[in-house]
């Protein structure tokens, strides 16, 4: 894996400063230990960090085509590179070396901007066309690899792998966005296409921005959706059958690797999947990393052991304390923009854990969204049962009442906690699931902000992200949800994260279930074989029966999540009061200086549960600190 920078004149042909380029490059050397390259040239500067995988003698980059002319930087891993550089041969282009890079470079000269669409895998670059004046920048379909882009006042564009890249550009403007910190605040992410800054924008996942010297910046274009097309029927049997075959060989084209390769192993469903299917495919031992956890509700290290033990693998386990709240500094510098996932703590932690062991690893990441593993979906598809036979209006009166008058309890059974699933169904379809994924729901933002910020938004709702997507969202009550969550939890909060933890330790992810083929065959699944009778992942999980044990399978879900609650009222009482109570949040303007208090009070009272704000907000003042240093 990689690190890729660039900047580009679009207006003229004024030079690059080298030793700016060198320092953006550098900034991300982390991604990229192994080597590093410039291109520099009249009005363009391109620079690349190598972390060596395939070709390890050849590779290098920036890469340039026979004369010169194409010249690209590339992030990540085309896994049909063999047969497209094959059929390239056919077609009269010369190689010079037997990586994946070069592909990319004569697709271009063969089929243009439409060469990303011939590509199967996980990918970020970024090209210049001397002859055409012309910059390709692009993203692969789900957006597993990250791009950065900003078009300066001056007529320059920046891109980079990362924001940190982009802030050694003195021209750089830092003025926060505020949609974004509504957003962030909803989400506990900045969605693409924005970032924490104004001026800076993510490439979405499936797109790609062509930009000419000479023309304004135009919008980024899309070349790949989510189909949810219907296959033609079969039985239950049948397709679990091919699931398993498609995930197999999705599997076994990411073994490829001259560095060596392992699995997470979480002990869940997807990533014990991962692990079976690269032991079928293995000659030797699978090298196994798992994180575990000294609360028993949170630890799922006991069911990664069992797949372990059944596959014989090399397994590695570390835990997790709260003592690692000392790394909220680190991954605030990480993640280069606010982000509120607690689960990067034992994300950051399995990737160190690995990349002692192995260069490249394989996740499970993607089934939950593509096979309907969220407990979340339930819930909202019990909630549109009830939905469809009331009008709205009525919804509205009934729910919002009871809403309103039932008290929160977030210390008690599931059954009896009912505020939220009254406020759900008083709103529509979207603003239920909205209400169902936010961290904190409308009432509680409105509140948290100050009256510059909610001035600022000028009515602004983190809602609109989804709405931006329904749109193109199928009619199916869950395959709408599905897709929702895969523009925008997916690249935005759970490969973001595995992103940046897996770069920090120079560790390769790669990510089968979002093998692009495997998720337009699922999608275009019934949806009672992916969530049936309150089951999620069902055909996966009868699929897997033969190779998994049914404690493994057929266990409650529990997700990759951290004991937030308990530290924030006990061994990290203090540093929280500290920290959201601070100067550097009541500074800042954005935020009701009373309500903060509320929020600590309360949830170190035990009255409410507000580990989840709470995060966010520390996560916010750490990304100020490393802002402001």
């Amino acid at each position: 894996m990689c690190g890729i920078v660039g900047i580009v004149d679009l207006q003229g042909r004024r030079e690059v400063d080298e030793p700016l380029l060198r320092s953006m490059n550098e900034s991300q050397r982390h991604r990229g230990p192994d080597q590093g390259g410039l291109h520099r040239e009249p009005g363009v500067g391109l620079g690349h960090r190598r972390l060596s995988i395939i070709d390890l003698a050849s590779g290098r980059q920036p890469l340039a085509n026979e004369d010169g002319s194409v010249v690209v930087v590339y992030n990540g891993e085309i896994y049909n590179f063999q047969p497209l550089m094959e059929e390239l041969r056919a077609r009269g282009h010369r190689f010079r070396t037997r990586c994946d890079t070069e592909v990319i470079v004569h697709a271009w000269e063969e089929w243009g901007e439409a060469c990303v669409e011939r590509f199967r895998g996980m990918f970020a670059f970024a090209l210049w066309d001397r002859g055409r004046e012309t910059l390709l920048l692009a993203r692969d379909r789900l957006g597993i690899k990250p791009l950065h882009y900003a078009p300066l006042p001056d007529g320059r564009l920046l891109f980079a792998s990362e924001l940190k890249a982009l802030e050694r550009h003195p021209a750089l403007a830092r003025e926060l966005d505020p949609l974004a910190v509504e957003d962030y605040f909803a989400y506990g992410y900045v969605p693409e296409p924005r970032t924490i800054y104004r001026g800076v924008r993510k490439l979405p996942p499936g797109h790609t921005l062509l930009l000419r010297r000479g023309r304004p910046v135009p919008e980024p274009r899309p070349y790949w959706d989510v189909p949810f097309r219907p296959l033609p029927p079969m039985d239950e049997g049948e397709a679990a059958e091919e699931l398993l075959r498609r995930l197999e060989e999705a599997v076994r084209i990411r073994l490829v690797a001259e560095v060596p390769l392992g699995a997470f192993l979480s002990g869940g469903v997807d990533s014990s999947a991962v692990v079976a299917m690269m032991a079928r495919a293995s000659e030797g031992p699978v090298n196994t990393c798992s994180i575990a956890f000294r609360e028993a509700d949170f630890d799922e290290s006991r069911y990664a052991a069992l797949v372990a033990e059944r596959y014989r693998t090399r397994h590695h386990v570390d835990r997790v304390e709260a003592e690692d709240y000392d790394l909220v500094d680190t991954l605030a510098r990480v993640y280069d923009e606010p982000f509120a996932d607690s689960s990067a703590l034992p994300t950051y932690r399995v990737c160190q854990l690995a990349r002692r062991h192995v260069t490249v690893a394989l996740s499970g990441d993607g089934g939950d969204e593509s096979l309907a593993g969220y407990r979340r979906y339930r819930w909202h598809l019990r909630e549109e049962a009830l939905r469809r036979p009331l009008p709205l209006g009525l919804r509205r009166t009934l729910f919002g009442t009871l809403g309103r008058l039932y008290p929160k309890l977030d210390w008690a059974p599931r059954w009896l906690r009912a505020k939220s699933t009254f406020q759900a169904l008083a709103r529509d379809s979207l603003e239920g699931y909205f209400h169902a994924v936010c961290i904190l729901p409308d009432e509680l933002r409105g509140r948290l902000y100050s009256e510059g910020l909610r001035r600022e938004l000028q009515g602004y709702r983190a809602v609109e992200v989804l709405r931006r997507h329904a749109d193109r969202a199928p009619d199916d009550p869950l395959g709408r949800v599905q897709y929702l969550d895969l523009k925008t939890y997916l690249p935005g909060d759970i490969l973001t994260k595995v992103d940046r933890a897996s770069m920090a330790h120079a560790l390769e992810v790669r990510v089968p279930i979002l093998d692009h083929p495997f998720v337009e065959w699922v999608s275009g699944l019934p949806s009672a074989m992916k969530l049936r009778g309150g089951e999620g992942k069902r055909l996966l999980k009868r699929a897997l029966e033969p190779l998994l044990p049914r404690e493994v399978l057929y266990r409650p879900k529990m997700g990759f999540a951290v004991p937030l609650a308990r530290w924030f009222r006990g061994p990290l009482r203090e540093r929280v009061r500290e920290a959201v109570l601070g100067e550097r949040l009541a500074g800042t303007g954005l935020f009701d200086r009373r309500f903060l208090r509320y929020l600590v009070d309360r949830h170190q009272q035990g009255l409410r549960d507000f580990s989840a704000p709470l995060w966010s907000l520390l996560m916010f003042e750490a990304f100020l600190r490393r802002e402001g240093a």
